[in-house]
């Protein structure tokens, strides 16, 4: 637990340059995270971002590791019984449609 306490506080007090090192603008980053471009660089500068708010950035600035994050996850839960039928898909996404447009053609 030290050593993720100490990898976090590390990336906090890094984020501006880890930001200036991104393949991606500023501003794309900003618009992705959703926090306000004034209040995302008081953040940077203070490095003060919480941690959900640097685990978006993170999934924003390494795409292609987020992805594999979420396939790595797929598998597990696949493994532990975690997942729904082809028909439980379709039914969950009917009882959606149909509450968020009801019989409105579409």
């Amino acid at each position: 637990m030290i050593l993720e306490i100490k990898n976090y506080i590390k990336i906090s007090n890094s984020i501006d340059e880890i930001l200036k090192n991104s393949p991606f603008k500023i501003k794309y980053i900003i618009e992705k995270s959703g926090i306000s471009e004034p209040t995302f660089f008081r953040k940077m500068k203070e490095k003060k971002f919480l941690p959900e708010e640097l685990l978006k950035i993170a999934e924003i600035i390494e795409p292609e590791q987020t992805f594999l994050q979420s396939l790595t996850e797929a598998e597990e839960d696949f493994k532990n019984g975690i997942y729904h039928s082809h028909d439980d898909v379709m039914k969950i996404s009917e009882e959606r449609f149909m509450k968020k447009y009801g019989n409105k053609v579409v």
